[in-house]
């Protein structure tokens, strides 16, 4: 039987109830996806709600329940900043999360490494090094990525999502990862996961918050290109999922 992808959009009254009714969202898929399959991959997210939604799922006793062991984390993208920066997108989901789960193995948080790490003096060095390193545990599926099970994505106001922006080379991108270069957010140099790795998870969501990102949904659920509007070409082969707030939902007039 045929499974045909589905798009649903959620509307939460504000940032602090979408955190945490994503982290709720997101500890009840990895439970119930643990229940069918002996290991979970998950894709972090930076930006101030998905560190928000991070947290909520630290505080949540359902946490508990989860057996982290089993669980491998991964990230859509990652500033190109030296390991321990605090602006680092890794470095933020360890203080907001993953520090505190005692039962997450060490080699299951897979971080693009940062400069300085053993070969790594671009860019596009920790690109094909995070690329091996998704290889690596994709050797069942012989694919270039895991299969992904939930893919956390923030959206910027100009719609760009992972580092993912309008009118940049890095749209065009092959191969699992790419090394970016003139972000016109800083920091100009960052690491992404592609649009061919992301559409390989099987729940891609979108996490919004705020109304300086209203007009850009506005335009990705009716379909904006991808060079205009990337996240609305990002979906997921099972289910795409945007979980957004009040004020994401609503376009000043």
């Amino acid at each position: 039987m045929t499974t045909h992808a589905t798009r649903g959009v959620v509307v939460h009254p504000d940032a602090e109830t979408l955190a945490h009714a994503a982290a709720a969202r997101l500890l009840t898929t990895i439970l119930d996806r643990l229940a069918v399959q002996e290991t979970v991959h998950l894709v972090l997210t930076g930006g101030t709600i998905g560190i928000k939604t991070l947290a909520a799922v630290a505080t949540s006793p359902v946490a508990r329940a989860v057996d982290w062991s089993a669980v491998h984390v991964w990230w859509g993208d990652e500033r190109f900043l030296p390991d321990g920066d605090p602006e680092r997108n890794e470095t933020q989901a360890r203080e907001a999360l993953l520090d505190g789960l005692d039962a997450l193995p060490a080699a299951n948080v897979h971080a693009i490494p940062a400069p300085g790490s053993p070969g790594v003096t671009t860019p596009e060095d920790a690109a094909t090094a995070y690329a091996r390193e998704l290889a690596s545990c994709a050797r069942d599926t012989g694919g270039a990525v895991p299969v992904f099970d939930v893919l956390l994505l923030g959206m910027g106001p100009d719609g760009h999502v992972a580092s993912l922006f309008p009118g940049h080379e890095a749209l065009a991108a092959s191969g699992s990862t790419v090394g970016v270069h003139g972000s016109p957010k800083p920091p100009p140099e960052r690491v992404s996961l592609t649009f061919e790795a992301i559409g390989a998870a099987r729940e891609v969501w979108l996490v919004v918050a705020g109304q300086d990102k209203a007009p850009a949904v506005e335009r990705a659920l009716a379909g904006a290109s991808r060079e205009e509007i990337p996240a609305g070409s990002v979906a997921g082969t099972v289910r795409t999922l945007w979980l957004i707030d009040a004020a994401a939902a609503t376009p000043a007039s």
